[in-house]
């Protein structure tokens, strides 16, 4: 459900909280709103400190006052039902779990205004357009070009619960991965904040006043070249988390030519793709309380790939 309006709301900053940066107490005080979204305000006017424009880093003083005057909230609008290909390996009249493609971008956005999966669950759910907002029933995503697993919610509540679970961690995700090279170590945790790359705006980074990532990994295959197969499993759900992570590894996924991941043309190895896959999905359903354990098997390239690759060894 999108946040309330909201009057104009006053605060003033007490000791404790002196030095606090301005987007993260917001982010306190209003925990329906993104720390994005807040910093979009913040820029805009639309949150003053001590009746003037700062930055969203802004370092909080005792006695700062605060103005919040959030504008008037415009509904989103409902993506157009239209016929997309997609795998259901689950449904019931609460959630579904999906075998998504690559190359199917997850939700409308900018560059991908229709044939999103939303398009193509609002075609083949007719029910799912009483959900509000422009991502009806979606609580988590993939990245276009990964494949796998993807839990949609089919009512409102429903969506709440579900996001409200991957929020608190309560839903386990693996991945599996080619990679072009072997991280140092067979297996190990990376724990590094993940923010918006300060120059290429498609791009993620680690940056000190990024979000809390953590991601885990374990190589369960090499092969000559240095390439690897690995299982990789995420305890947050960062946008490009592993993708950023393996690339600080000096591990990229294979194929993710945004994060080092194009193998050598000599090499005669090829990927259309990053060659990231969901496998696995593991939670309790909202409403029966079972737990559920869903898996999807590697796509076709992925399983050539490893073909020619083990018959290398």
């Amino acid at each position: 459900m999108p946040p309330p309006d909201r009057p104009r709301t006053l605060h003033r900053i007490e000791a404790r909280e002196n030095g606090m940066r301005l987007d993260h107490y917001l982010t306190l005080r209003f925990s329906e709103y993104s720390r994005s979204s807040l910093g979009r305000h913040i820029r805009s006017s639309h949150i003053l400190v001590n009746e003037k424009t700062v930055k969203p880093g802004y370092r909080l003083h005792p006695g700062d006052i605060i103005q919040v005057d959030f504008p008037p909230l415009v509904a989103a609008k409902q993506p157009p039902a239209q016929p997309v290909d997609f795998k259901v390996l689950y449904e019931d009249e609460s959630l579904l779990v999906i075998n998504k493609p690559p190359g199917l971008v997850v939700h409308p956005a900018a560059g991908h205004a229709d044939k999103t999966l939303v398009n193509g669950l609002l075609h083949r759910y007719p029910d799912m357009t009483a959900l509000e907002g422009g991502r009806p029933g979606i609580v988590h995503r993939l990245d276009k070009d990964t494949s796998g697993i993807l839990l949609v919610a089919r009512t409102e509540q429903v969506q709440a619960l579900l996001s409200a679970a991957f929020k608190e961690r309560r839903i386990s995700k693996t991945y599996h991965a080619l990679l072009l090279r072997s991280p140092a170590e067979q297996s190990g945790r990376i724990v590094a904040p993940v923010g918006r790359h300060p120059v290429h705006r498609k791009k993620m980074s680690i940056r000190s006043d990024g979000r809390y990532a953590a991601t885990n990994w374990k190589v369960l295959e090499t092969f000559p070249g240095g390439l690897c197969f690995a299982e990789i499993g995420i305890e947050t759900g960062r946008t490009h988390q592993i993708r950023v992570h393996l690339s600080s590894l000096k591990a990229p996924v294979l194929g993710d030519t945004l994060y080092g991941g194009r193998p050598d043309k000599k090499s005669g190895i090829r990927a259309e793709r990053q060659l990231l896959h969901a496998s696995t999905l593991i939670f309790l359903h909202p409403v029966s309380g079972k737990e559920c354990c869903f898996t999807a098997p590697l796509r076709p390239d992925m399983e050539e790939l490893l073909s020619q690759l083990r018959g290398s060894i």
